[in-house]
């Protein structure tokens, strides 16, 4: 589960068979106070990968800058690249994506939730689900 910022606008894609794939750049903070008690910060960046449903969701609605949950699991891929070194690379695959920004009172954008109501968006496990609502959730 991670909370953070968009670095880049979502890549959105199709793989070969028609499969939706949207790759997706966050950015977390870990801010503490060192020894002399200046406040010190320190950027964590990670590369979100969803699929389907959740995958169109990601590369209509998000944005760079915007402040986004997700929770998934990791997963490492490697592969030889063309020097013929081995090379690998752990994302997170999303199972859930939450967008947490107000939407801008600008009008400007397509979507618009309610203020006082996160947005959730949710991989495909389930069949003939339309909609997350907000009593659904058990927390």
């Amino acid at each position: 589960m991670i909370i953070g910022n968009l670095t880049r606008d979502p890549e959105l894609r199709q793989t070969t068979s028609g499969q939706q794939v949207c790759t997706i750049g966050v950015a977390t903070n870990r801010t503490w106070n060192n020894a002399q008690g200046e406040k010190q910060d320190q950027p964590e960046y990670h590369t979100i990968v969803a699929w389907g449903k959740l995958a169109e969701i990601c590369g209509q609605y998000l944005k760079k800058g915007k402040k986004v949950y997700f929770d998934g699991r990791l997963q490492t891929r490697d592969w030889e690249g063309q020097d013929g070194v081995k090379r690998f690379r752990t994302e997170i695959v999303a199972e859930n994506m939450i967008m947490l920004d107000r939407p801008s009172s600008g009008g400007g954008d397509a979507f618009s939730p309610p203020a006082s109501e996160p947005t959730f968006a949710k991989s495909e496990p389930e069949v003939n689900s339309e909609e997350i609502k907000l009593e659904d959730i058990p927390f």
